[in-house]
């Protein structure tokens, strides 16, 4: 009798099905982190929702062409998709930061890498306390317990998107709709940098996919000591409801499955905070106490609140 082999071991013995198995979950995870629904990525890629799902599950061998377009739908860097070994965590943002540095920059970075420096040479100095800001997915409670934070500490309040709205007088939707994700993006990296330029501190109330964006949110964890405010996913749907607000997921059956999918994304990002408050079945006033509490060390002076230093 002929031994039937284990489909998890040719499976696992061939590096190809490996392959687009890890490009479907990339290009899944990068959809959740970018907060796109298939059917919004089909319509704007120009390619079904069928085969994209089928890309996503590791059945779809897609050409080159069809994955930048994939790609570019999501304002996503194509390398990102594409399989190979894990470089450094911080890559990203070391990338980011070498396609904006000057020539000059560039040599000097070169210089410090090659290990030819002095260990008094600092390519990037730590950033200053610039206060609190509050991340985590659309409906976890950053705008209003980010308000009611500031008022019971006595700083400023701030939603990183309205500053968005008001520096450029269009919403963030108009933004989007105009200038695309990618567009949306320079914005919100340009208004972080403006906010950071007064030098005043705030608590911050952020967009849920700014941690989608390398360098902003390394900005981010730089100079604010950053709290995840984390929820579970029916009351962030339940809470987005109940704003009325349900980009990017209006019209969508599937809305639970694609809200657990950008969550699922970001989680790893999200876990990168200074600390963690759970507002899962909390009162907002029992929420506000929770926050209060994990704050009370930073007011104190006494936190351990070690900024991340840019790409390090």
């Amino acid at each position: 009798m002929t031994e039937r082999p284990d489909p998890q071991m040719t499976a696992a013995a061939d590096p190809e099905d490996s392959f687009l198995e890890e490009l479907g979950r990339r290009v899944r995870t990068m959809r959740g982190l970018r907060g796109m629904s298939r059917k919004v990525l089909a319509k704007v890629s120009g390619i079904s929702e069928r085969y994209i799902a089928q890309l996503e599950s590791g059945k779809g061998n897609v050409s080159i062409v069809l994955l930048r377009r994939v790609s570019n739908a999501m304002a996503a860097h194509l390398e990102d998709l594409i399989p190979s070994s894990d470089p450094a965590p911080d890559w990203p943002v070391i990338r980011e930061l070498m396609r904006q540095a000057t020539p000059n920059q560039i040599a000097q970075a070169k210089h410090v890498l090659s290990g030819q420096s002095g260990s008094d040479t600092v390519l990037h100095g730590q950033m200053p306390f610039a206060g609190i800001a509050l991340i985590g997915l659309r409906g976890a409670g950053k705008s209003t317990l980010g308000r009611m934070l500031a008022k019971q500490i006595g700083w400023g309040f701030v939603e990183l998107n309205k500053e968005i709205e008001q520096g450029n007088g269009l919403s963030v939707a108009e933004i989007i709709a105009l200038y695309g994700q990618e567009g949306f993006r320079r914005m919100e990296q340009a208004a972080l940098g403006k906010l950071l330029a007064r030098k005043e501190l705030i608590v911050l109330a952020t967009g849920g996919g700014i941690v989608s964006e390398p360098l902003t949110f390394d900005l981010i964890l730089s100079s604010f000591y950053t709290i995840w405010l984390k929820a579970e996913p029916e009351e962030h749907m339940a809470r987005v409801r109940r704003q009325g607000d349900l980009r990017p997921m209006a019209d969508d059956r599937s809305a639970m499955a694609e809200l657990r999918t950008i969550l699922l994304s970001r989680e790893p990002l999200y876990a990168r905070a200074s600390t963690v408050v759970d507002t899962a079945g909390q009162s907002v006033d029992d929420a506000a106490a929770r926050l209060l509490g994990a704050v009370a060390p930073v007011l104190a002076g006494n936190a351990s609140f070690q900024p991340r230093t840019i790409a390090s």
